[in-house]
């Protein structure tokens, strides 16, 4: 069982690391120049880059600034969202997906203001092609006129096709990848892949960069 994750900008958001994600959000808000962002995906090239718990921290700031967030877990493959905020996953996208259940349904309030989740659901045997579906699009319909975030968690880019799948229903993606870990041919990659569904990158994260003469590591960005 995956071990429940600590969400520092909930548990210390007056912590170096909850500050840069709050100044990825203020760069988030820059880069939309022809519109106000509203739904992106956050995704990385390859596994274990961070890509969920840099997701699950960006609905937090955004929900601590006022604005209503649903957090969705459509990784549909390796889903940890339900860990992370100590939820059920007994229903979720999947099964919307499938017609089982409504939107309303789906949703779970977390304990946080402003800050609701949709978990995976239960893992299916083509995650692609529900991800692609017509009740995809219908599902977007529903929940983007309910929210003024919606911030969707997708696998690494260059293991499945899903988070080119979805970032094309989206006005971008954040793209994380990770310090002394992550290639930066893969990164370039991950970059063309996205970029050839039409996916607008709207930045990238940088984890576990350790600042010199410090004991804390931070999240940078390059938006």
């Amino acid at each position: 069982m995956v071990r429940a994750r600590q969400v520092i900008t909930n548990t210390n958001p007056l912590s170096p690391i909850s500050e840069q994600y709050r100044t990825i959000r203020t760069n988030l808000q820059f880069a939309a120049v022809d519109k106000e962002i509203k739904s992106f995906i956050v995704t990385s090239a390859e596994p274990s880059d961070g890509k969920s718990i840099t997701a699950a921290n960006m609905a937090v700031v955004y929900a601590q600034q006022g604005k209503t967030v649903l957090l969705i877990d459509a990784d549909l493959r390796k889903p940890t969202i339900h860990f992370t905020f100590r939820v059920d996953n007994v229903k979720g996208l999947t099964n919307y997906l499938v017609r089982e259940r409504s939107v309303q349904d789906i949703i779970t309030p977390s304990r946080l203001q402003n800050l609701d989740l949709i978990t995976s659901g239960p893992i299916p045997p083509n995650p692609a092609e529900l991800l692609g579906s017509k009740a995809m699009t219908m599902f977007l319909q529903e929940v983007y006129g309910a929210y003024d975030i919606i911030i969707f968690d997708t696998p690494p880019v260059l293991a499945v096709a899903d988070a080119a799948i979805l970032g094309s229903h989206v006005d971008g993606a954040l793209l994380v990848a990770y310090s002394k870990k992550t290639k930066l041919e893969a990164v370039k990659q991950a970059k063309e892949r996205l970029e050839q569904a039409h996916t607008k990158i709207l930045g990238s994260v940088l984890n576990g960069k350790e600042l010199k003469k410090s004991h804390y590591y931070y999240y940078g960005n390059d938006v």
